[in-house]
């Protein structure tokens, strides 16, 4: 079976006029920068987050590209508000081409011993189970509806790390990575993708008092071989490749994308 995505000639393939894209944490760091490479190719864009505030101000922004854009106030780790934040999604914006679950919370740094079950479930409610929720959600909808789609989930190399007083949200994201997995797997036939990014430091609302503490940047700076912090517009053209299909027969991957922190 060939998706409409695969069969797009290739001078289209980062023209993304008419698509319609999905972003939940949209409204600021990693997913606003993916949402602004959307609407900057021509994508539809909705985003879901917690804050309206954030919201209305992310709105604002992407809707200078040109394209339609869309904000629903949502809870990912809360199944009632996924279900009717997808169904508001579709009234808006009439169907979703490409879904990025990049929606996640920081854990607290915590000694293993001292990590508590509710701390636990409070990291995993979020950043597996609301990207759970939300692809499954998208990929009823893809199925339905025919002709392919894409999903996407931001997960880290804390996955595949040695992460210290971070287990919950390594073993988070680690969960996110093999989700994705299974969903290549079982969705190749109906040409959806499915993908994975490893993101290593990046310059976000949630990290950025750790990454620019002294100590901190002074011992893992040296270890960056680009000598910067990744940034939320990295993540752009990554998320109009993907959302366009380019890669075709490529699906499943976990990419990294950590400017070769990871092999230094």
């Amino acid at each position: 079976m060939t998706s409409q995505l695969a069969s797009r000639p290739a001078s289209h393939l980062f023209d993304l006029t008419g698509h319609v894209a999905l972003v939940t944490g949209g409204n600021s760091g990693i997913g606003l920068g993916m949402a602004h490479g959307l609407a900057q190719s021509g994508a539809d864009v909705c985003i879901w987050g917690t804050s309206a505030e954030r919201n209305e101000s992310a709105v604002q922004e992407l809707s200078k590209h040109g394209t339609r854009v869309a904000a629903v106030r949502c809870d990912v780790g809360d199944e009632e508000q996924v279900t009717a934040g997808f169904a508001e999604t579709l009234e808006c914006l009439g169907r979703v081409d490409s879904c990025f679950a990049n929606a996640g919370i920081n854990g607290r740094p915590t000694p293993f011993t001292e990590l508590n079950l509710a701390e636990f479930r409070r990291i995993m409610r979020v950043n597996l189970e609301g990207a759970f929720l939300t692809l499954r959600a998208a990929a009823a909808h893809m199925v339905e509806r025919g002709g392919g789609g894409v999903l996407v989930g931001t997960s880290s190399l804390s996955s595949v790390q040695g992460t210290p007083r971070g287990q919950a949200y390594a073993a988070s994201k680690a969960g996110l990575t093999s989700l994705i997995q299974g969903c290549a797997v079982e969705f190749a036939r109906y040409g959806i993708n499915a993908h994975s990014l490893l993101v290593g430091w990046t310059e976000t609302p949630l990290s950025s008092s750790k990454l620019h503490h002294d100590t901190f940047e002074r011992n893992v700076m040296k270890r960056m071989p680009q000598r910067r912090w990744g940034d939320p517009a990295d993540f752009a053209r990554l998320a109009v490749y993907l959302a366009g299909g380019a890669g075709g027969f490529q699906t499943g991957d976990t990419i990294v994308i950590d400017g070769a922190y990871s092999i230094f």
